[in-house]
């Protein structure tokens, strides 16, 4: 997390359970112990919930956002969700529903304009979840969207009929960040080519891509492909994104 440097504010941090339909979704809220300046949704990377995002969380709100991160896998219990390894994890991805999906990102927000009186919430996501701030960029629930090396098109593996892919509702997104690596399998130049031409008239949505980085190269320091250098001018323009 050495990217994302700590504010100044005293934060406060606990687990609670947002509801999607009668399902219950696991989530964890973090906020300034003063009045945040906004709202965060932050949809986690295919592990889902976890110390790194809780961490990067609280981290987020002592810059004085309100935070909340969704658990991608809310149908998976707990006690089996700790123990899915990556592989598993994406085997499972070509069954998730995109309405369930957005539902429980817009029941977070929801959530943080009822508990923490914010008027503008945003969504900010990494791989997976950058996968789907693309797709809740385009809900008209949020203000604004940064999706870390998000994919662009559906990767085939995950292809099921409860998704849709990101460039299909791209032209109709917030304001919108999107970073890329250069070298990043799952999103392709093809495929940043092709947002970029659907971004073509939108001068409130921008296209960071980083010559040879490699997928997550941002957000878990514990991945070989992390790049502290650049992780946190990116930090920085993520936080002045998503803050009035």
């Amino acid at each position: 997390m050495t990217g994302l440097e700590q504010g100044r504010e005293e934060t406060t941090s606990q687990d609670v359970s947002l509801r999607v339909d009668g399902l219950a979704v696991a989530a964890h809220h973090a906020r300034p112990d003063g009045m945040p300046k906004a709202g965060l949704v932050l949809a986690p990377d295919i592990g889902g919930i976890r110390p790194l995002f809780e961490e990067m969380a609280a981290r987020i709100a002592s810059h004085g956002l309100a935070v909340m991160v969704v658990e991608p896998f809310p149908r998976v219990p707990a006690e089996q969700r700790a123990g899915l390894a990556v592989e598993d994890r994406l085997a499972r991805v070509k069954d998730l529903d995109d309405g369930e999906q957005l539902g429980a990102l817009e029941a977070a927000a929801d959530h943080l304009v009822v508990h923490d009186d914010v008027r503008q919430v945003s969504v900010l996501g990494f791989c997976m979840g950058g996968y789907y701030t693309l797709k809740a960029a385009a809900t008209e629930r949020f203000d604004r969207a940064v999706a870390f090396y998000g994919m662009i098109r559906t990767p085939e593996m995950w292809e099921g009929p409860g998704h849709r892919s990101p460039l299909d509702t791209a032209a109709v997104v917030c304001p919108t960040l999107a970073v890329f690596g250069g070298a990043d399998q799952w999103s392709p130049a093809a495929d940043i080519d092709a947002l970029r031409q659907a971004w073509s008239s939108r001068d409130d949505c921008e296209i960071v891509v980083v010559e040879g980085a490699e997928h997550g190269f941002v957000h878990d320091p514990d991945r070989p492909a992390y790049r502290p250098d650049d992780a946190a001018p990116l930090w920085a323009q993520a936080l002045a994104w998503v803050t009035p």
